[in-house]
């Protein structure tokens, strides 16, 4: 584990980032040939991640845009990853719900520190059907699904204690009814354009390669690092 860099010891914050470890893991050797899909690497590579006990392989930031056309972004789990996009789930009464009603496009990046890789996905977002959001809903935890049905989310909270009760009667309400879904979450999916792998070199001779929708089929290319 690389020794962090006292910060009292340098005349500024720039100096002290700037002394800040990087690029610190073990770069994997090089694929020889790439998949058709970037499908298929994007689940070799969270697979190698998980394997390797890189923590939350899932986990990545999602970025949106709001009405006025300023970029929005927060870190979420990753659901799904199928032929047709990468899954995510969440409230439509949430920044994000608004945000992907007004525009339905949004990216998701993954980094996973300790293999020295990235993933960025771009693309169009769909809502699934009314059946794949209730199962997401129904595979959360009952508290989890209570804070999902009781949080007026990133609204102001001004009593604590309102928002226990709240989450507290959703407790109650799901223990007597399993099979409630709130009427508010949905599942969507992104359903990509682009998706960029990019590997870390610890010379800065990084490896980039795109693949980009075309008529209905991927290209891979190789982009300057």
């Amino acid at each position: 584990m690389p020794t962090t860099p006292d910060r009292s010891s340098f005349p500024d914050t720039r100096a002290w980032i700037r002394a800040l470890p990087a690029l610190g893991g073990e770069t994997p050797p090089p694929v020889d040939a790439l998949p058709e899909s970037p499908t298929t690497l994007f689940l070799d590579w969270i697979t190698q991640a998980a394997v390797a006990g890189v923590p939350e392989p899932h986990a990545a930031a999602l970025s949106t845009v709001d009405s006025d056309g300023n970029p929005d972004a927060r870190f979420l789990l990753l659901k799904d990853v199928t032929e047709q996009g990468f899954w995510f789930s969440g409230d439509t009464r949430s920044p994000k719900g608004r945000e992907l009603a007004t525009n339905a496009v949004a990216a998701l990046s993954f980094y996973w520190r300790e293999q020295g890789r990235q993933v960025r996905v771009r693309g169009s977002v769909v809502e699934g059907d009314p059946a794949l959001s209730a199962r997401d809903f129904r595979e959360r935890s009952v508290t989890a699904r209570a804070v999902a049905a009781a949080s007026r989310q990133s609204e102001v909270l001004n009593d604590p204690a309102e928002y226990e009760r709240a989450v507290a009667a959703a407790v109650a309400r799901i223990e007597a009814d399993p099979d409630f879904v709130s009427g508010t979450w949905r599942a969507w999916c992104i359903v990509p354009d682009s998706v960029e792998f990019w590997q870390a070199d610890a010379g800065r001779r990084h490896v980039r390669q795109l693949y980009r929708r075309e008529s209905g089929r991927w290209i891979c290319e190789v982009l300057w690092p």
